[in-house]
């Protein structure tokens, strides 16, 4: 029984046990090794992905779990790596072992409509659980399925698509390659994939000669004095999600110098999500206080990667200050660092990061007075098509994935399927999340033009 924050209490029937769909065709067996960029423990976590989709009344008769699932193994031809399993090597490094074996697949009925969900439509999900249920010996990094996907119809009509994938294996843009290959196959069983998968994770290799040539805040290795602070996921953090439409983000970029105002939407609401956390979670005035960036570098890399190549290819600079400064100055402040840390970022800033997973071994992030963003709003999670439109929403299923406290933005959509603004998840303990959403409360009601026009729109859920 899932139960959302609006009293919506619904039921999912799985139709039967969970299967392993293996690949449509005959593919290698052989071992690939994972990139150094990829094979990072801070990546060492499964990363879930939900996205509706509307009835489409041209497709009725048409059942999507079949046509999905169909169109996976086809897709596993090309992709047959995920259809694998991560074994470990010598010092502890991962790698490939494609074995075949095939992803994890899951077909449901839920007695529920899509509009009960409410609209718009946004995370946190706190029937995702149930949406892409867990099984045995699924979660874990070595010898588990590389995806797990759940296809769950709706008494409407429509239907709920969750995956959960390995982050060694990919990012966010490499998914939505092959989360397109799997639609464009849906849609005609005889397609090629338009843009066909290369693996070369060499290409992003440490250097024969590792050496490190930037400071990577990112991997601090940070010794606490006070672990009050250390904030990890537990089942006492409150998820909720708070909605930045045109208003509110002109209200904020009001409140910066002229120099500024013309940062990009990431740059503000990363560096406002940073400020209101960090008076949040109220850290020792004097210790220093990390903004993760999770960075998509491709356009950094030259001569480009090929476009099928479908690994990590993110790095996570840090923002870095004291406390006490992030709090006692202006929003400025914090765009400001955004800014700089993004624009340090090279080729031969991706190449540190490489090499410095070699010489220092695979070091974490900080997780002290760390959080970590990323934006998804050009993903394009919600624009997979497998015959019955584009999603009304698609993106990730929560905040805080892996360890240590990581949100994102994402698109939100109306049911018409306009974009209405973006939404910010974020998972705090409850006391944390009280003071986080009065800080922003107050920011925007201070500074808004025309008050009427404010809209405070969160969903809150304890998970």
């Amino acid at each position: 029984m899932a139960t959302l924050s609006t009293s919506l209490t619904f039921t999912v029937q799985k139709c039967k046990p969970a299967e392993l769909v293996r690949p449509a065709k005959p593919t290698p067996h052989e071992c690939k090794l994972l990139s150094d960029i990829d094979d990072q423990e801070s990546f060492r976590f499964q990363v879930p992905v939900i996205q509706f989709y509307r009835c489409n009344p041209s497709m009725q008769g048409k059942d999507p779990a079949r046509i999905i699932r169909e169109a996976l193994a086809l897709a596993l031809v090309y992709y047959y790596p995920f259809a694998g399993r991560l074994r470990e090597g010598p010092d502890g490094k991962l790698m490939v072992d494609c074995t075949g074996e095939g992803a994890l697949f899951v077909e449901a009925d839920a007695d529920v409509s899509l509009e009960d969900f409410g609209d718009p439509l946004q995370p946190p999900f706190p029937c995702f659980d149930e949406l892409l249920a867990q099984t045995p010996n699924s979660q874990g990094m070595l010898n588990s399925p590389l995806l797990i996907i759940q296809v769950t119809r709706l008494k409407c009509g429509g239907f709920v698509f969750a995956i959960r994938f390995n982050h060694v294996m990919s990012d966010a843009t490499s998914m939505m390659q092959f989360m397109f290959a799997m639609a464009e196959l849906a849609q005609d069983h005889h397609h090629v994939p338009s843009i066909f998968p290369v693996w070369e994770r060499h290409l992003l290799n440490a250097r024969d000669a590792p050496r490190v040539t930037f400071t990577h805040h990112e991997y601090d290795q940070v010794a606490a004095k006070d672990r009050t602070n250390n904030i990890t996921p537990s089942a006492n953090m409150v998820h909720r999600s708070f909605f930045f439409g045109p208003n509110e983000i002109s209200t904020l970029r009001r409140l910066l110098p002229n120099h500024l105002r013309k940062c990009s939407r990431f740059e503000l609401l990363a560096a406002c999500l940073w400020r209101c956390r960090t008076i949040a979670i109220k850290p020792d005035p004097d210790e220093d206080v990390r903004m993760l960036i999770m960075f998509n570098v491709r356009s950094k890399i030259n001569p480009p990667l090929p476009s099928g190549y479908y690994g990590n290819v993110v790095v996570c600079p840090a923002a870095i200050t004291r406390a006490r400064k992030l709090w006692q100055n202006p929003l400025g402040y914090a765009v400001n660092l955004v800014k700089q840390t993004k624009e340090s970022v090279t080729e031969e800033y991706v190449k540190s990061v490489a090499d410095l997973m070699v010489i220092k071994g695979r070091p974490h992030y900080p997780l002290l007075n760390s959080c970590a963003i990323t934006d998804l709003t050009r993903a394009r999670f919600d624009d997979v098509d497998f015959g019955w439109g584009k999603a009304l929403y698609g993106g990730l299923a929560s905040a805080a994935m892996g360890v240590g406290q990581a949100s994102f933005l994402n698109r939100v959509k109306n049911k018409k399927g306009e974009e209405i603004g973006i939404v910010m998840p974020i998972c705090l303990p409850g006391t944390a999340m009280e003071r986080f959403a009065k800080e922003l409360d107050s920011i925007l009601n201070e500074h808004q033009v025309d008050k009427l026009e404010h809209k405070s729109v969160f969903i809150s859920s304890a998970l």
